[in-house]
């Protein structure tokens, strides 16, 4: 006779008449709807019984990855991602001393001006 398993033959294993009704498909559940910036919809289901503080506002949707809102009207935008930029690229932003010196001095009156140290005709 061969047995293993301390299951009795032909029950489900974690299923009881205690709790059964609070988890799988016979648990009450709310039906809330996600919209990415593309109108994509996922649907996602949360247990009825679940407070609106643990439901998220806010899911990637699985169609494109985007950031889903509950509102439709209006929502989360796309994300706008920066391109790499390579070392040189930044070189070449840097400004002109004159330039620095001229924003050093600038940011310095202005310091001035709130210390009350200078006045704002200076």
């Amino acid at each position: 006779m061969a047995s293993g398993g301390s299951a009795i033959r032909g029950s489900r294993v974690g299923a009881g008449p205690m709790g059964e009704q609070d988890r799988g498909f016979h648990a009450d559940r709310i039906k809330i709807s996600y919209w990415d910036a593309l109108g994509n919809e996922t649907v996602r289901y949360f247990a009825a019984s679940l407070p609106d503080e643990e439901i998220p506002v806010t899911i990637d949707c699985p169609s494109s990855g985007l950031p889903a809102g509950r509102d439709k009207e209006n929502p989360p935008s796309v994300v706008k991602l920066e391109p790499y930029k390579t070392h040189l690229a930044y070189v070449k932003e840097r400004r002109t001393e004159e330039e620095a010196d001229s924003l050093l001095e600038e940011a310095l009156n202005q310091l001035r001006v709130r210390r009350g140290k200078l006045s704002p005709t200076n």
